[in-house]
């Protein structure tokens, strides 16, 4: 949390937009962590709000590209071969790829609160050849409902981040049920409408 928190004291903006790119592509970066510390941040007037959230926005929308871009040009030989670098193992790249199978651009959307799954959805989509126009409406809406997200937890609760962060992750297991609910009746409601315009 220190280098962290020196980070973005040292290169500001520019620092919050890095970290979150290379924390989206795979490396070890606590993102909901940086999240919630910029809006923290805002909440303490040290940063201003809208550069804080475009800066997370871009940062989030640039990494996920980046693995779109992995998956859609190197496919899962090379991802196979190099993927331990990015902490990619087979056995997670096939769970996910198999998920994205089921839910479709939707594991775009609800990915990203899913600690290790956002940038492995995106190298799934770009292995199943999603169109890119698809990838980024579903991606980049749910990077701006991500960052929004936890920049607000950091912003309302002010100095208690730290402790609501914690809580946050003591209960993940139930929000990522809630939100697969979610998933589930948003594409059982759309195949339902699609079976009813035929």
């Amino acid at each position: 949390m220190e280098s962290i928190a020196h980070w973005i004291g040292q290169y500001g903006y520019f620092g919050l937009f890095s970290l979150l790119i290379l924390g989206i592509v795979g490396l070890p970066i606590p993102d909901e962590t940086l999240l919630t510390f910029a809006g923290f941040l805002v909440y303490q007037n040290r940063l201003y709000p809208v550069p804080t959230f475009l800066s997370a926005l871009l940062g989030s929308c640039c990494g996920i590209s980046i693995s779109y871009a992995l998956g859609r040009s190197l496919g899962f030989l090379v991802i196979r071969k190099y993927g331990r670098t990015f902490h990619i193992t087979q056995e997670r790249m096939d769970r996910v790829h198999d998920w994205f199978s089921r839910v479709g651009t939707w594991g775009l959307l609800f990915g990203y609160f899913i600690p290790g799954v956002r940038h492995l959805t995106a190298i799934a989509a770009g292995t199943s050849k999603l169109r890119p126009l698809v990838f980024g409406l579903f991606a980049y809406s749910g990077a701006c409902l991500w960052v929004a997200t936890f920049m607000s937890v950091g912003y309302f609760v002010g100095d208690r981040w730290k402790q609501t962060l914690e809580e946050i992750e003591s209960h993940r297991g139930g929000v990522i049920w809630v939100l697969l609910g979610a998933l589930a009746i948003a594409i059982a409601v759309h195949q339902w409408s699609r079976r009813k315009k035929r």
